[in-house]
């Protein structure tokens, strides 16, 4: 028997947390997730604490691991790690300029006890900021997002490019639609779900974005109904076909979106301000919202961008987009879509 556990103030302070730990179990009947964080928090609390007033060493967690695993054996999460985990829970959020008597008990209540204890461990491994941080649990309370996809919205650096897109919605749209439309578009858009040759045009583009259109749907964001693509409006005796076009369930409004594979120019937003008429006039119905056109190019130049649409009378938003590209000479070698179909039906049929 070590010298940690034969001491009399941590045996004192195991029976206080086992006592906690078997309290919280009778909460978590009602509501398992809210009650096992907030569990997890004042797990992570006493932790630090106990070590500011003590002079136990690293071994404290190991040992506690151990004792709370004999005392629970059928309650998993007591791991070493985890409580380590519990720790940098508690620290975490109590960090940097931010007003704990205030923020905490806020966070508690309304925003750590909404999320499951596997996505605040995605969170405190991969986010090194607490505004980064509240930024994702947010963004995953409202729109309930599973562990992989705030694993993606992450890796993509979501936080940096959301509501980074240049607009002139403050001038276009009323402020609560203007302050929504703002936040919605992305700076750049992550399209690396998606492969392109080098010399890809805009066909490519809307060809490969409408084959993995969950995938684009996830980009853009919650609310956005995919209405179609190359979508015919007919002015006067002509027709004209929109890239991509979609209706934002929040917003109430028609999104135009058009693509191009070049840098942005100018005269871009003269056949977009005319698209965004079109189905203000031909298609958006009295009760919808004035219709939004979003142009995602290649590269911009931001002071260009600013200067186009600064004088335009409709809601426009100016985006750069990635993805991925393989050289012409990989490309090449590998097989085409149809080529690798024929490939898996003639494999397929030789296994039968």
């Amino acid at each position: 028997m070590n010298e940690l556990y034969s001491n009399i103030e941590y045996k004192n302070w195991l029976r206080e947390l086992k006592q906690k730990i078997k309290a919280g179990q009778i909460k978590a009947a009602l509501s398992v997730n809210s009650e096992l964080i907030k569990l997890y928090w004042e797990i992570g609390a006493m932790i630090v604490e106990k070590q500011k007033q003590s002079k136990w060493g690293s071994g404290f967690i190991e040992q506690t691991a151990k004792d709370l695993r004999k005392e629970f054996p059928n309650i998993k999460g007591f791991s070493k790690a985890n409580l380590y985990l519990m720790r940098r829970l508690y620290i975490f959020y109590n960090q940097g300029d931010i007003n704990v008597e205030q923020l905490v008990p806020q966070i508690q209540r309304d925003k750590l006890l909404q999320i499951p204890w596997g996505h605040h461990v995605m969170i405190l491994k991969k986010i090194k900021n607490i505004n980064e941080a509240l930024f994702y649990i947010n963004k995953t309370i409202e729109n309930n997002w599973s562990r992989s996809v705030l694993e993606y919205q992450i890796e993509t650096n979501l936080y940096e490019r959301q509501g980074k897109a240049i607009t002139n919605f403050e001038n276009t749209l009323p402020q609560s639609d203007s302050d929504l439309a703002r936040e919605l578009l992305k700076d750049p858009y992550n399209f690396d779900f998606i492969t392109l040759s080098e010399n890809a045009n805009e066909k490519e583009l809307e060809d490969k974005l409408t084959q993995h259109i969950t995938e684009f749907l996830l980009e853009l964001g919650k609310g956005f109904a995919y209405m179609g693509r190359q979508y015919k409006l007919k002015v006067g005796e002509k027709e004209f076909f929109i890239d991509l076009l979609f209706y934002h369930t929040k917003l109430k409004a028609y999104i135009v979106i058009e693509l191009k594979m070049t840098e942005f120019q100018p005269e871009f937003i003269g056949k977009l301000n005319f698209y965004v008429t079109a189905v203000n006039e031909i298609v958006k119905d009295e009760s919808d919202h004035p219709t939004i056109g979003i142009l995602l190019c290649k590269t911009k130049d931001n002071v260009v961008v600013d200067f186009s649409i600064k004088d335009i009378g409709k809601p426009i938003g100016v985006s750069e987009f990635s993805y991925t590209q393989l050289p012409e000479n990989i490309r090449k070698q590998l097989p085409s879509e149809n080529e690798f179909k024929q490939i898996l039906s003639e494999n397929y049929g030789k296994t039968k």
